[in-house]
This record gives structure tokens, sequence and C-alpha cells, in this order.
């Protein structure tokens, strides 16, 4: 719609004689776009983008749509003026119907926490929808669960999560070259994708693909896990140290031209020999458009050394290429995702590199974007932008300090996701243990936004509601802990049949159901023992396992808990009641598994 009716002449002189016209940024205003959202999926019974709405001045819809072509919707423009002007009472009146009708839509009941039964009954039903031949799950396009995927790992259940796992990271989804994932698939192969690249979906998959690695030593996981980080920061890394929104999936005017190959063109950079052997590992037949492939990997190659030859010189030949365009722009709730998973893969992985990327980005959303208690949701340039901060940028964002603070000992990153973490309770608290998404103080619209079910990332809710068991197995704090108990209630609800829409939910009621276990490492961060304890804690599979790590008692769980002669030692701990200290890795293992 923005080339056939923003930029034609005619519509726009029609647009503008007639409307006042607004144009929604949805990663600016999640907030605008949900509403409104709301009310053309009521309306149309169907949703998405572009949306078009006609709304009285009192932002009150009365005519939603998504894509018009632009005769139809030169038409409907001229429909709705003489409407306006000829009965406008009974538009008003429409309006005002709709509105009514959104407000007094019963929101979903909130029930107790989740009990091992319910999640054993979402398991089975996500085993219903599940793809067994391709992964994933239901059919074309496929998205990539990756709170669907979270959960089931901290569930134990290894064949929906690893054949989903696997197939995303053998297909066309993902980028065999630079690393790192697409938006969607077009297929239900994995094959062909949607060539857009999101902070967001990176930023889960990399803590999926880390997790994985951690549970079952899988090198494929590995792999894929330190090749997304790497394009992360090489790719998406902003000079303020912060991590950009997303790339396009167009260059020169075509979408995926940037990444696909002919085999003419392989061998032109690989010669004969080599260029054949790529077209039949990569499967490059020429099946897509205009005679191209999209890379797969749908096995090891078995010359592994020739394999990194042939990646590094087609990597290096694809960046002599127009690259897509970037959406530099800094949303606080994406970074927080960042954060969080550079900061667990760099201890894991013993990366120091990712961990550094990780504290980058988290002084870059301190300097800039807090400011006091509050949290502004974009940035650029290293300049806050105009809009506040929504429910999932300060459930993301505490989250992302929570892991970031665990992985190094620094209070700072603590004590700012305590703060957050009030904020969250005393501005966005519906008064019935929800989340509402925007703050109380927030701009007025014709409805406030409360949704828990994920989409594309957490929902705020559960987001939320990680956060805060999180801070309160650092803290002891009984509030924090009620609250996020509260927040999980709708998950009984999902879990029965909805719970693809309920995977981060899902995967915060097993960290509480088992806990979470506590680890708090005493010794200082650079010591030896200290870094040999703490990363076998990191490497521990236990859902929504949380560690305190360093010498200083601000922190609760540290407090009382002393090194031994003089040497780091571990506590593993349960609602602060904790075992006798252990001073090995193997010990900890032990008593981590216990």
């Amino acid at each position: 719609m923005a080339h056939e009716s923003f930029e034609d002449e005619a519509t726009a002189q029609l647009m503008n004689e007639h409307f006042v016209c607004v144009k929604v940024d949805r990663e600016e205003r999640p907030d605008v776009d949900a509403v409104y959202m709301s009310a053309t999926q009521a309306m149309t019974h169907q949703g998405g983008w572009p949306m078009t709405v006609f709304a009285t001045p009192e932002g009150h819809p009365f005519y939603c749509g998504t894509y018009f072509p632009r005769a139809t919707f030169q038409r409907l423009l001229l429909g709705v003026h003489q409407a306006w002007a000829g009965d406008r009472e009974q538009v008003l009146a429409q309006g005002s119907k709709v509105v009514q009708a959104l407000n007094s839509h019963a929101s979903l009941p909130n029930g107790p926490l989740p009990e091992a039964a319910t999640l054993e009954r979402a398991v089975h039903n996500l085993r219903a929808g599940f793809d067994a031949e391709r992964g994933g799950f239901g059919d074309a396009p496929k998205f990539p669960p990756s709170m669907v995927l979270e959960f089931l790992l901290r569930a134990g259940e290894r064949e929906m999560s690893a054949r989903t796992l696997e197939a995303m990271a053998r297909g066309g989804i993902y980028d065999q070259l630079g690393g790192g994932f697409a938006r969607y698939s077009v297929d239900a192969g994995w094959v062909v994708p949607h060539f857009e690249k999101m902070l967001y979906d990176n930023a889960l998959l990399l803590r999926v693909y880390t997790h994985w690695w951690r549970l079952t030593r899988e090198p494929l996981a590995r792999r894929v896990a330190l090749e997304t980080a790497d394009w992360l920061l090489r790719e998406m890394g902003t000079a303020e140290g912060g991590f950009a929104s997303a790339l396009d999936a167009d260059s020169e005017g075509e979408e995926g031209k940037f990444y696909v190959w002919t085999p003419a063109e392989l061998t032109e950079v690989l010669g004969a020999g080599d260029g054949a052997w790529a077209a039949e590992l990569f499967e490059v037949t020429g099946t897509f458009e205009h005679g191209t492939s999209v890379l797969q990997l749908l096995r090891d190659p078995a010359d592994a050394a020739r394999y990194e030859k042939v990646r590094e010189r087609l990597l290096a030949a694809r960046d002599l290429r127009v690259r897509p365009g970037r959406d530099d722009k800094v949303v606080a709730a994406w970074n927080g995702l960042a954060i969080a998973a550079l900061a667990e893969t760099g201890v894991v992985f013993e990366r120091d590199d990712l961990v550094a990327a990780a504290r980058a980005a988290a002084v870059l959303l301190d300097e800039v974007h807090v400011t006091g208690d509050r949290l502004t949701r974009t940035s650029r340039d290293g300049r806050a932008g105009a809009n506040a901060g929504v429910l999932e940028d300060y459930a993301d964002v505490a989250e992302g300090l929570l892991a970031l603070y665990s992985a190094t000992g620094e209070t700072r990153w603590y004590s700012l996701a305590g703060t957050l973490l009030e904020t969250v309770l005393t501005r966005f608290a519906d008064g019935e243990g929800g989340f509402y998404d925007t703050a109380d103080d927030s701009e007025r619209l014709f409805q406030r936004p409360q949704d828990p079910t994920d989409n594309a990332v957490p929902s705020g809710q559960f987001a939320a509601a990680g956060a805060l068991l999180s801070y309160a197995a650092l803290t002891g704090s009984g509030r924090h802990r009620e609250a996020a108990y509260d927040a999980l209630g709708t998950v009984s609800v999902l879990a029965v049949g909805h719970a693809r829409f309920a995977g981060w939910g899902l995967a915060v009621a097993s960290a509480a159901l088992s806990g979470p276990v506590e680890v708090a490492v005493v010794g200082a961060p650079g010591d030896p023992g200290t870094r040999a304890l703490h990363r076998e804690a990191m490497l521990s599979g236990s859902p929504g396992l949380v560690i305190a790590l360093g010498p200083s008692e601000e922190v609760p769980l540290l407090a009382g808990r002393s090194a031994i002669d003089g040497g780091a030692a571990a506590y593993v701990c349960r609602n602060f009641a904790c075992r006798l200290p252990v001073t090995t890795p193997e010990d900890l293992r032990a008593e981590l598994s216990a």
C-alpha cells in the first residue's frame, strides 16, 4: 500500500483532503498497534499488516481492514467521507459500539500456579500439532517456535525440540554462510525463507540453541549458537554498543537476492571442482526464482576442512554484493533478549567477547534508555526516542540484566533490574494478578492493551513473570515471587488448547515448579577456582536456575555464604535453604544433579 496508494498523487490527495492521516510504526508504538489490531480482528475475523483503520476524532475505530488495492482504497476513502459527511451520528454510534464491545470482552481467567500435570497436558497438546517429518508445528508458513522450544527443553521433551532445532538449522531459514535466522519459512520444510532477519528471533534462538547444547552436547547446537552470536556482533551491533532491530529482506529491489546462489555463481567463485562439490552440499539446484537456490546443509560435510574453506570464500564473495538495508533503531525489549542470550552463551562457551558485548548493550540501555525508574522504548544513534517503554521492555530488559549479573557478578545490573521490576509492580499491575501492557500514566487509548499470550516474542506478562521469579530467587522476596506466580495464572487455561501461544509462560512455570534452583558462587570473579565453579553452574540444565556470583553481600543470596579455606565455594539452594558448600566443579555437578 505504501507504493500503490500512499505514494500515488491522486490517492494522497483524497486522503489529505478528507482525513487526518496517521501512520503508526508498530515497533515504536506496540500499544497503538495492539488495540487497533484487536478492533480489526473483531470486525473482520482476521488480522495482519498493512492494517487500515478509520476512526473518529476520539480514536474510536468504526471501519477496519488490512490490504486494499489502490482502486478499492480510493472508493473506500470516498465512501467513508460521504458517510461521515451525511450520517455522522451513525458513524459515531458505530465507533462507540465497537469500543464498548471490545472493552467488555472478557479477559482470560486467572488461576493458581500451574501444576506438573498442566505442563504434561501442554506437551500433549503440542504433540498433536507437531510435524514429525519436518519439525515445527502446523503447516506453512512456519515461524521459529522459540518460546515453545525453550519450554520443551526445560520439560525434558527431546523429540519435538531436537527435530525442530535440527530442521531449522539445516534449512534455508538459517543463513548457512553468515549465521542467523530469517523471520519465517514460506514452506513447511524450512527451505525458502522470508529473508528479513529480526533481532528478537535471533536473540531467542541463540539462547535456545545454547540450552540445547547444554543439555545434549550436540555439535550442531554449538555451531549454530556461536555462528548466530558472531552474526549478531558482526552485522547487528551499533556504534553505541546496542543491537539494531532488523535487516531487510530485499536488496536491489529483489527479496533474497543477497543470499541466493546459482550453480554458475558457485563455480565462478570456487572453480569447477569446489563449485560442483558446494552445489551438491548446499542443495543448489536452481529451483528458486531466476534459477537460484537458497543454501541448505542437510547433512554434515565429510570433509570439514574443505567445507570451512568453501564457506569462507563464499561469504567473502557475498560480502561484495549490495547488502540489505538495516533498521538501526535500538528497541529496549529486543536488546534485553540479546543481552540475556549473549551473557549466557559467553559463559557456557567461554567467549568473553560475547559477555562484553552483552555488557556494552546494557550500558547503552542504562545511559540512554533509563531515566530514574522509567524506560524509553527506542533509541537511535545514541539518542532516546519519544515513546515510553511498554511492559515487554521493562520485563525483557530486567531479564537480560539479571542474566548479565549472573554471568559477571556485577551488582550494577542486579540493582537496575530491581528498579525496573519495581516499576512493573507499581505501574503495570491490573489488580487481579496480571499486568497491563502499558503503564498507568501512559497515553490513554480507547482501550488499555493487555494480552498475556506470546507472539513473535514472549508476552509482557510472561516475561515479567520470569524476571520476577529470578529476582525473587536472588533476593528471597516473597512479594516478587507471589507476583510471578499470579502472572502465571493464565497458563493453565492456555496449556489445554493454546500451548503454542504460552511457551514462555510454560517455561517460567517449569522454573517455578523446580524451585528454581539457586546457586551462590562465592569468590572473586576473576579467580580460576571461581570461574570453574561458575561455569559448572551455568552448564546446569535445571529449569530457570539462578546464579549469584561474587564476594559482595549486596545480593541477599550471597549473604552469610563464605569462602572455604580462602578458596571459592558454591552453595546449592532452594528458597534460600542451602546444602553444604562444595569447592570443586565435580562436586557441584553432583549437587546439581541430586
